[in-house]
């Protein structure tokens, strides 16, 4: 699984120029589902956006989570994420997850963090061609893949 990670001010999703969910300060997820991901990804990944400390603490540094910010999160589908872009110029999506599985990874993964967290996960809507509005705070993105958790000492 690949996710980019947003700190938002605000965020919103719409579909046919109707809002179909929104958030406040928080975190938008944009999650990518490869086809051979396995429930054992989603967990690391899940663990990880819960607990990365991307959000400020009282002396504006970057050292709390999400659980201990109340922060609201968004997660959007997103299979772009997998493109493979290295021969050619038009990107090629055969890594993503065949649609109706990957729809089901993605609702599994909303629901495991709305118990992680305690609280709704505002959604995108899967499949369809949605318009995507945030305000990134810093900016802060952050870009996590459950395919390399470690990156080489340089």
């Amino acid at each position: 699984m690949k996710a980019v990670l947003q700190r938002v001010l605000h965020a919103s999703v719409k579909v046919d120029n109707i809002e179909i969910s929104s958030i406040e300060t928080g975190m938008l997820v944009l999650l990518g589902v490869h086809c051979n991901d396995t429930n054992e990804d989603m967990d690391w990944l899940l663990k990880k956006i819960a607990q990365i400390r991307i959000f400020d603490d009282e002396n504006g540094v970057m050292n709390r989570d999400a659980l201990q910010t109340g922060a609201d999160m968004m997660v959007v589908s997103q299979f772009t994420l997998l493109a493979a872009t290295k021969k050619g110029n038009r990107p090629s999506y055969i890594a993503a997850m065949e649609p109706n599985k990957a729809n089901q990874m993605y609702e599994l993964f909303v629901e495991k963090l709305e118990a992680i967290l305690g609280k709704t996960v505002a959604r995108g809507a899967f499949g369809k061609h949605m318009q995507i509005e945030l305000s990134n705070d810093g900016p802060t993105t952050i870009v996590l893949d459950t395919k390399n958790h470690y990156y080489p000492k340089l």
